[in-house]
């Protein structure tokens, strides 16, 4: 089921980052609540797109998947972007949608990991310091040296430009990134999290 990202029918909020995303040569990506939209397979995404309230109708549900589907695309790039995403213990052990399809997402974030230009990292429910509690990171950054962030505690969620906002997103990330296991031991984190689905 594999789209263009120019001829999939997004909502604008949706397109206009699917827009950026293709344009841009790095990403540093986490999210608190849910496993990144880059990451998800569309089983998992229609899992968890069936759960909203009010709920989606199916053209919605539908729309919705065919943009996160489109937006895989980044990772077919060449040359391809360097990608950094933080996960979330436990968004990883929650089955939401059922075991069957955090199964395949877990299987699916293994292939991802192995990637040369992704880097996947957990971070621990047990971790005593935390630098994202305040919310989500996406940083997008531009062959021509330019870069756009947002996170809801700068600029309440709004896409910034402004190199000092930059500045703070990045610092919160590599903190973040610092605190979590690294690459490798996230890969095997994963492994044991499936083995045990």
């Amino acid at each position: 089921m594999k789209e263009d990202v120019a001829k999939v029918r997004y909502p604008k909020k949706v397109r206009d980052l699917a827009q950026l995303e293709a344009k841009s040569v790095e990403l540093q990506l986490y999210d608190p609540l849910n496993i990144h939209g880059l990451l998800q397979t569309p089983e998992y995404a229609r899992g968890l797109l069936l759960m909203r309230r009010p709920a989606y109708t199916e053209d919605e549900v539908e729309r919705f998947i065919a943009a996160r589907v489109a937006r895989k695309s980044v990772f077919e790039r060449d040359p391809a972007p360097e990608l950094s995403f933080v996960l979330e213990e436990w968004t990883l052990r929650r089955p939401l949608g059922g075991r069957a399809l955090l199964r395949g997402q877990l299987e699916h974030l293994l292939e991802a990991g192995q990637l040369r230009n992704v880097e996947l990292q957990v971070m621990p429910m047990d971790r005593e310091e935390h630098a994202g509690l305040a919310g989500g990171i996406e940083v997008l950054k531009f062959a021509d040296g330019s870069a756009v962030g947002r996170s809801p505690e700068v600029a309440t969620g709004r896409p910034v430009s402004d190199p000092r906002q930059l500045r703070i997103l990045e610092l919160r990330y590599g903190i973040i990134r610092a605190q979590a296991l690294t690459p490798r031991e996230s890969s095997a984190f994963i492994e044991r999290l499936l083995g045990d689905t």
